[in-house]
C-alpha cells in the first residue's frame, strides 16, 4: 500500500474515532434538560441536523475505507469524480474548523481535563481531515 492509500485509510478510521468523541456532546450540553425547552421545530431540526452531520461522517469514512485505492490513485490517475468527493471533505471539515474558531465558544463546557484534551484533539483531526483530502483533491 502506498503512502497515499495509508493516510486514506488512516483518515477513513479517523472519521469513526470522530463519531466517537461527538458521541458526548448530548451529555456535554445536557439535551436531556435543553432540547424540551426549545419548541417542537427546533428540537426536531437539531436531531434532523445531527443526523444528517453523523451519516455524512459515516460515509466518508466508510467511502475511504472501501475507495482507499482510488481516492489515492497517482494523480495523473486519480478520477474526477475522487478529486471531487475529497474537496466535499476537506470543504466539509474546513468549514467545521472555522465554525470552531469563529462561532462556537466551547471554554465555558470544557469544565476538565478529559475534555479539554477531546476539544483539541478534535480540532487536530479537523486539521487532518481537511489537509489530507484537500491534498488529494488538487495533487
Amino acid at each position: 500500500m502506498s503512502m497515499l492509500q495509508w493516510l486514506v485509510v488512516i483518515s477513513g478510521v479517523i472519521h469513526f474515532g470522530t463519531l466517537l468523541g461527538s458521541a458526548q456532546v448530548p451529555k456535554v450540553l445536557n439535551f436531556r434538560e435543553e432540547l424540551p425547552k426549545l419548541n417542537p421545530l427546533l428540537r426536531h431540526w437539531v436531531f434532523v441536523c445531527g443526523g444528517y452531520i453523523v451519516f455524512n461522517i459515516v460515509a466518508f469514512g466508510l467511502i475511504s475505507l472501501v475507495f482507499y485505492g482510488e481516492l489515492a490513485a497517482a494523480s495523473a490517475e486519480r478520477t474526477t469524480m475522487a478529486r471531487v468527493f475529497c474537496g466535499y471533505v476537506s470543504l466539509f471539515w474546513s468549514i467545521r474548523l472555522l465554525i470552531q474558531f469563529f462561532v462556537f465558544d466551547a471554554k465555558p463546557y470544557l469544565q476538565n481535563t478529559f475534555l479539554k484534551v477531546g476539544y483539541h484533539g478534535l480540532t487536530m483531526v479537523f486539521l487532518w481531515q481537511t489537509f489530507v483530502y484537500g491534498w488529494l483533491a488538487i495533487a
